[in-house]
């Protein structure tokens, strides 16, 4: 590295560390490892990690003086590109393989956007073959520059017929590791829950889930999809030449300075392989019930019930719907080092401290049923099972509960009234049931207004069954209504949300209850005794939540869906 790309370096590492975007220390070992590796630092602190490509171009633009071109801005010169392409000046193969775009401007300009725009040999092929104009060089994201190449060359095709080591040599080249770790840090920086990497006959379309709903993110050029593939399999341990079977794998990265715990499934299907990867932080701020969404009485009522010494506390819901989230801040609530706490879990989540935590293995027969077995030898006082899924683990989950254990779990049902009759389905006698279960919550998660919402009136339509529901629980909507409509903005990308909260449901089983549970009520039944006794639906909880103006009442409709529940 010469002496000027040495002082450009420290000087980006220095903005870097000063607008606290990396600790110094990150950048000294960046640094250490490009004089031996070489390469550009900024790919270097990609690669490790420590920042994702969103932060660091803005600040390479400052550093170097050069305009930094959006996703929008390429777009719109493609027909120029496309023009110069035409023209046949440079070889449109060797613009590709240089991920360079470049068009001819007014005023004898040449306009030239590539992933290293510094790169002495690309501005001395391009001097050579425009010599008698000038050139302007710009900044642009490695994936929307890939995006628009793609459209500009269409070259959709995949290559076929690689065998293993080329597979295994594509995977180790640079361009697409740093792919691979800009996708998940820009997913991190976002904050995506999953990264959707979907084949389709041209092209690979890479998704976010954010805040529970799928956002396109890129789309790549379908020649690109062995290699990305082929990286995240060999990183996840899965076997790369394996194409027609569904893998399961994890890893751990590093992402924007940030780790992640990464769970990988890969499915064949007709266009090649879906790739599915969950991210897990491997740290987060400390769970609070309080933080999640609960209404005071709810949060008092559930406090109870997890406080109990023994019993079974269950939370149902569809998956993603922040059920695991739940438990785990109940855990945090009791854990207070005076008591044995043991869970089994596929996949364990998120690390507790001072608590034991077991993964389940169902492919070498470690499943729940067999791990509660071993919990109960290790004298737990609460132990937590991250799902009952057949009616052996159900058995001992109760059994567990009716010898001085509080057992915390989750079950899939559609709402809390449906698990007793779920349990009683699993075998399990009624009077087990209604002697071991404490309380069943039901949850969703709705996504929060963000502050670009705007003041909105109540439709009549949903007049009369609002004013039923504050006469019914005046203590939680005796403030004003805060009504509030979506509008979107760039903070919170367009989509008028940012962040989700619970809203919840929960039936506390007493005596009366009890009694439906032994004559086999139904779900209906047991939902009506519910309400008699102060409890309130999913739809009512969630309206609560758009009353005080923290969601919208499209939201909740759209999580709670449209029937007449709840009014």
């Amino acid at each position: 590295m010469t002496n000027a790309g040495a002082q450009r370096a420290a000087m980006v590492g220095e903005l870097l560390v000063a607008q606290g975007h990396v600790p110094a220390a990150e950048v000294e070992r960046a640094l250490a490892y490009q004089r031996e590796s070489g390469g550009r630092l900024g790919a270097v602190l990609v690669r490790m990690g420590a920042v994702s490509e969103d932060v660091l171009l803005p600040v390479l633009a400052q550093q170097l003086d050069l305009p930094l071109l959006d996703a929008q801005a390429l777009w719109q010169h493609l027909p120029l590109a496309r023009e110069a392409l035409g023209a046949g000046v440079m070889a449109g193969e060797w613009l590709q393989a240089q991920q360079l775009l470049l068009w001819q401007g007014a005023e004898g300009v040449v306009h030239c956007v590539a992933r290293n725009p510094l790169d002495s040999g690309l501005r001395e092929a391009v001097a050579a073959a425009f010599p008698l104009q000038a050139s302007l060089w710009y900044l642009a994201r490695g994936q929307d520059l890939e995006t628009a190449l793609r459209q500009l060359h269409d070259d959709g095709q995949s290559p076929g017929g690689e065998d293993v080591a080329h597979l295994r040599e594509l995977a180790e080249e640079a361009p697409v590791i740093e792919l691979l770790n800009a996708i998940m840090s820009a997913a991190a920086d976002a904050g995506a829950s999953d990264i959707h990497f979907e084949p389709e006959a041209r092209q690979l379309v890479v998704r976010y889930r954010i805040d529970g709903v799928l956002q396109t993110h890129l789309e790549l050029p379908r020649a690109r999809m062995d290699a990305l593939v082929s990286r995240i399999k060999l990183v996840s341990g899965l076997d790369i030449a394996e194409r027609r079977l569904p893998q399961d794998g994890r890893l751990t990265v590093r992402v924007s300075g940030v780790e992640l715990d990464v769970r990988v499934s890969v499915i064949p299907c007709a266009t090649g392989e879906s790739v599915v990867a969950r991210l897990l932080p491997k740290e987060r701020a400390q769970l609070q019930l309080a933080h999640l969404g609960m209404e005071p009485d709810h949060l008092a009522q559930f406090t109870q019930a997890v406080a109990q010494p023994h019993g079974i506390v269950l939370i149902t819901g569809p998956t993603g719907s922040g059920k695991s989230t739940t438990l785990y801040a109940a855990l945090e609530g009791v854990n207070d080092q005076s008591r044995k706490i043991v869970t089994v879990e596929d996949p364990v989540e998120f690390q507790m401290r001072g608590v034991v935590q077991i993964q389940a293995q169902s492919d070498i027969g470690y499943d729940f049923a067999r791990a509660l077995r071993s919990i109960l030898r290790h004298d737990p006082d609460i132990i937590m099972i991250g799902e009952m899924r057949d009616s052996e683990t159900a058995a001992i989950a109760v059994q567990s509960a009716l010898t001085g254990h509080l057992v915390l779990s989750t079950l899939h049902t559609n709402d809390a009234a449906g698990a007793f009759n779920r349990l009683l389905d699993m075998g399990l006698e009624p009077f087990l049931v209604a002697s071991s279960v404490r309380a069943v919550g039901a949850q969703r998660l709705v996504r929060k207004l963000c502050e670009c919402a705007q003041p909105a009136r109540l439709e009549a339509a949903f007049a009369p069954g609002i004013q039923a529901l504050q006469a019914r629980i005046p203590q939680l909507m005796s403030a004003p209504a805060q009504w509030r409509a979506p509008v979107g903005c760039k903070r919170c990308r367009g989509t008028a949300y940012s962040g989700r909260l619970g809203i919840y449901e929960l039936i506390a089983v007493d005596e009366a209850m009890q009694k439906a549970i032994l004559r086999r009520a139904s779900s209906s039944e047991v939902a009506q005794l519910a309400r008699v006794a102060g409890s309130r639906s999913l739809r009512e909880d969630g309206l609560i939540k758009a009353w005080r103006g923290l969601t919208s009442l499209e939201e909740v409709l759209r999580v709670t869906g449209m029937d007449n529940e709840g009014g």
